[in-house]
């Protein structure tokens, strides 16, 4: 059991990339379904109906499968797929890490604000620390991460932390152990994947974050 209370993963599903061919757990991935009107939609909640599609959170993954034509592929008939796809992805990508952020601060999980966050870092509360991808870099440096593997995230912007705690902007948030911060996590590594976070690879940025 890890500190929280939640099992660490032991056998995680494996699902198969159709951009890369690996297979992986299926944590890692994003889930995608054909509609009844033969259209892609990206099912980041994985309870949509019928045979799952996946590929890798990575943009470069996904933008390959777009424009290889690998869904049609792997659906085995002609789908549409959207042109605004990817982009979809990451809001989707991102409105879920939003909600979750926002579960854990209802529940207690999460505090805002640099003091508050300073004081949880302090005391060893705080499991995962949030600073604002367009965050002053000189305030930001101020807070360390709790350290270990996820620890720390930027990629949510100060408005979107914003939405999370109800305010108009957040700059430092900090998460508290438990089975949903640990959710949020893999929300977190899937967005930083698939979100080009100034300007640099995906693949980049997932490292940095675990």
């Amino acid at each position: 059991m890890s500190r929280g209370g939640k099992p660490k993963h032991l056998s995680d599903p494996e699902r198969r990339c159709i951009a890369t061919g690996e297979a992986q757990p299926k944590r890692g991935l994003i889930r995608f379904a054909v509609s009844p009107d033969k259209k892609i939609v990206p099912d980041v909640l994985e309870k949509l109906p019928g045979r799952g599609i996946w590929v890798g959170s990575d943009r470069a993954a996904l933008e390959k499968a777009v424009a290889k034509g690998l869904f049609s592929r792997a659906a085995r008939e002609t789908v549409d797929v959207p042109d605004t796809l990817v982009s979809d992805v990451e809001a989707l990508l991102a409105k879920r890490l939003i909600d979750g952020i926002s579960m854990a601060r209802k529940a207690g999980k999460a505090v805002a604000g640099y003091e508050k966050v300073k004081s949880w870092l302090g005391r060893d509360e705080a499991r995962i620390l949030f600073q604002a991808s367009d965050g002053s870099e000189r305030g930001k440096s101020k807070l360390h991460a709790p350290g270990g593997r996820g620890s720390f995230f930027e990629v949510l912007t100060a408005s979107e932390l914003g939405l999370s705690f109800g305010r108009e902007r957040v700059i430092h948030a900090a998460l508290g152990f438990g089975g949903l911060t640990e959710r949020i996590r893999e929300d977190a590594i899937r967005l930083s994947g698939v979100r080009d976070l100034d300007g640099g690879s995906a693949t980049e940025e997932v490292n940095k974050t675990i």
